[in-house]
């Protein structure tokens, strides 16, 4: 009897736990869905939809070579996807359908409009457990409820590695071919503006280029990465985030690199390979949260107390902010990053969402919603979390007094200005001193950098406005809803 592999994010064949067990099941087809309004209705960046369908002309031939064809069909919001998928099975005498489990509240919800669709049909669902470690309502307090506390969750889920640490799923063998021709993947989809070539370059597609990708860093970059990771200038980080978020590459895929670099230990040993596994287990966590405390799926505050925050309605100073326009250099050089390149380094994501959600006490969900808009690894759970996190919001959150001083952050992580220096090249002929606040410096900044903005907020006064603000916010506990 045939199957259906229904990719979603996971477009590879390597480690792919759901194709493995559709191919060991029967002759298996494969299928991914078009979904523009969906893609639009949750702020999906048109770098990232280029990725996805980069991705897929891959992930094509690879399928291939296993003798599983791949169709392309068209689903515009995921209400329609159990018709579409009930119609596929139809047309291909499908007995049974496969998918890596995802776990935003409305992929739940779509996924179970399929399943009950398809079983009208006479045709079986399976999901897999395959995004994560371990799946979400496994890992749990004593109480029985979900960790709300990072270094808790971790402490956990260290100890389930030690002793039982997931295995990579082997290649499935070449199947007998079948008599149905693969799709062309589309080239673009209307209304996602192509990106440059030089973006595309920098982002090459495919688990190939993947692989390469996570072995350099593995082999080369992993022992240094703690101390590099938070310095913008210099290529410290994996960025890896996209192949992740896209699922052409696994999180087991990952770990188990770490592990080859770090003789098997997860707490000890390479300092840097220790604190690159943390950031495994913080998206391991943060897609927890998700189904723990669904809220979060729909644009609410984790701590429900902060709901009551009194943000600001400034769009002027939100569009500047978007822009690159706020008179604060790293800001600015941040914010052009992630324009131009549809990615932004991690610890200037912090900065930035501090800046927005304290210095300019704007509501977090503009950020978010921004972020989600041009970033080519955008992700719900990833990205909801940091933004909650650097807001106050969220679980394991910044204390609310705990405000960065970008001034600061701006020496600290680029001393000399070499970032500053790429994305805010109005300020290039500062020396390494005036160029993280130029306007302190009246006579240097009227005359080297005269196109740029004066800082649009004191960072003193906007300090205090903010602590005075979640100062006075109720306090009371946090249960799932």
């Amino acid at each position: 009897m045939r199957q259906l592999m229904w990719l979603r994010s996971d477009l590879r064949v390597a480690d792919n736990s759901a194709l493995a067990a559709a191919m060991a099941t029967g002759p298996t087809l494969a299928v991914y869905l078009i979904s523009p309004e969906q893609w639009r209705e949750h702020n999906d960046a048109p770098f990232k939809v280029d990725f996805w369908l980069r991705n897929l002309a891959e992930l094509r031939p690879c399928l291939a070579s296993l003798n599983v064809p791949l169709l392309i069909r068209t689903a515009p919001h995921w209400r329609d996807a159990p018709g579409v998928l009930a119609e596929l099975c139809r047309e291909h005498d499908i007995a049974g359908v496969w998918v890596n489990e995802e776990y935003g509240l409305n992929e739940q919800a779509r996924d179970q409009a399929v399943e009950s669709e398809l079983r009208r049909h006479g045709v079986s669902f399976h999901h897999w457990l395959d995004q994560l470690f371990f799946r979400p309502g496994s890992v749990l307090t004593k109480s029985g409820g979900y960790f709300q506390v990072f270094s808790q969750f971790r402490k956990v889920c260290y100890q389930r590695l030690h002793t039982s640490l997931p295995a990579l799923v082997q290649m499935p063998s070449r199947q007998q071919p079948l008599d149905i021709a693969s799709d062309a993947i589309p080239g673009e989809v209307e209304g996602f503006a192509t990106p440059a070539t030089e973006l595309r370059e920098h982002w090459p597609a495919g688990e190939e280029a993947a692989r390469e990708r996570l072995a350099l860093f593995a082999d080369e970059m992993l022992g240094d990465y703690e101390r590099r990771r938070d310095l913008p200038a210099v290529d410290g980080t994996s960025r890896l985030s996209p192949y992740l978020a896209a699922g052409v590459l696994s999180p087991r895929q990952c770990l188990h690199a770490a592990l080859r670099g770090n003789r098997g230990e997860f707490e000890t040993g390479n300092p840097g390979a220790v604190a690159w596994i943390n950031e495994l287990l913080w998206r391991e966590f943060y897609k927890h949260i998700l189904v723990g405390y669904p809220r979060v799926s729909r644009h609410r505050a984790f701590r429900p107390e902060t709901e009551a925050a009194p943000w600001r309605h400034a769009p002027d100073e939100l569009e500047a902010w978007q822009q690159g326009r706020t008179g604060i250099p790293l800001i600015d050089a941040a914010m052009r990053q992630l324009l131009a390149t549809g990615w932004m380094h991690n610890r200037l994501r912090m900065v930035v969402a501090m800046f927005l959600t304290k210095n300019l006490l704007i509501d977090w969900r503009e950020g978010e919603r921004w972020f989600m808009r041009h970033l080519i690894d955008g992700d719900l759970a990833a990205n909801n979390g940091g933004w909650q996190w650097s807001a106050s919001t969220g679980t394991d959150a910044a204390p609310y007094f705990r405000i960065f001083n970008p001034l600061s952050q701006s020496r600290k992580f680029d001393p000399d200005g070499r970032f500053i220096r790429r994305w805010v090249p109005e300020l290039a002929a500062l020396d390494d001193r005036d160029i993280h606040d130029p306007s302190a410096r009246s006579d240097l900044f009227a005359a080297a950098a005269s196109d740029y903005p004066p800082p649009m907020v004191d960072l003193g006064a906007s300090r205090e406005r903010a602590l005075a603000a979640f100062r006075d916010l109720p306090r009371r506990g946090n249960d799932p809803a």
